[in-house]
């Protein structure tokens, strides 16, 4: 699994002109599923995220977690993660999992960060979305399960 995290002020998803998900201060979390990947990357990946020390402290060091702040999380998928670009003009999406894998994944992916004691809001999968954010920092990291 691949995530692309960014600290946010506020985001929201956007669906057929509906509000489909939405938070404040948090984690917007474009979350890519590929070949192999198994319930462990998804408690793994979860695990990290919400004890990643990237909030700061009172000072302006960054060592507190989502978790510590209080702050909820926005999941998109995001299948366009692992598009290989190497070659040619048009990216090749053959390491993307199949749709029906990657939704599981996707979900049980979300549930483990509610177990965590996360707000989590999600867009939704397969759809054309409009995601907007306010990137706080910028802070954005890109996180694997594998490496």
């Amino acid at each position: 699994m691949r995530v692309v995290l960014q600290r946010s002020k506020a985001a929201k998803v956007v669906v057929a002109d509906q509000i489909i998900g939405q938070i404040d201060s948090g984690l917007v979390l474009l979350v890519g599923v590929t070949h192999g990947d198994t319930i462990d990357d998804v408690a793994y990946l979860a695990e990290k995220i919400v004890n990643l020390r990237i909030f700061e402290d009172e000072n302006e060091k960054m060592n507190h977690s989502l978790l510590d702040v209080g702050g909820s999380i926005l999941s998109v998928s995001q299948f366009t993660l692992y598009g290989d670009c190497r070659k040619g003009r048009r990216p090749n999406f053959m390491d993307a999992a199949r749709p029906e894998e990657a939704n599981e994944l996707y979900e049980a992916f979300n549930e483990e960060l509610r177990k965590k004691g996360v707000h989590t809001e999600t867009g939704q999968f397969g759809a054309m979305m409009d995601v907007q954010l306010t990137n706080d920092g910028p802070v954005t990291l890109i996180l694997e399960s594998k490496k």
